[in-house]
């Protein structure tokens, strides 16, 4: 019954978004000296979250569940970022803030989950 609730499944699946998004920036930083690559990020979770159907209705296998296989898929290379001589576009600042919202992300996702929890919580109690 409670398994199904949409805020914990769009919570779990904006966790796991922040987590891909992290890995994604950490490759950038891991490859910050690396000749001709080219940095990469994935689409914000809200436009994931838009272009996935009909706001938070689960329309399809996989939707708004937490395993957002199809993540990945979505990564793009930065073609405008501008480049250093070895044609690099990785910048260390740039990913650093990437990276601090990322967390900002991660935190909202557990604060949304723990406020719902203790929403259940109190609804539960009182019957």
């Amino acid at each position: 019954m409670f398994s199904n609730l949409a805020v914990f499944q769009t919570s779990s699946a904006m966790a796991a978004h922040a987590g891909e998004r992290q890995s994604v920036i950490a490759q950038n930083i891991a490859n910050a000296d690396t000749p001709g690559y080219k940095a990469r990020d994935i689409a914000d979770f809200t436009r994931i979250l838009r272009q996935s159907g009909e706001g938070m209705v689960a329309t399809r296998e996989g939707h708004i569940r937490g395993d957002t296989p199809d993540i990945r898929a979505r990564e793009s290379r930065d073609s405008e970022a501008p480049s250093d001589p070895n044609r690099n576009t990785v910048s260390l600042e740039i990913e650093m803030m990437k990276s601090v919202d990322v967390k900002r992300q991660h935190d909202r996702a557990l604060a949304i989950y723990r406020s719902a929890m203790n929403v259940l919580r109190a609804s539960v109690s009182r019957s």
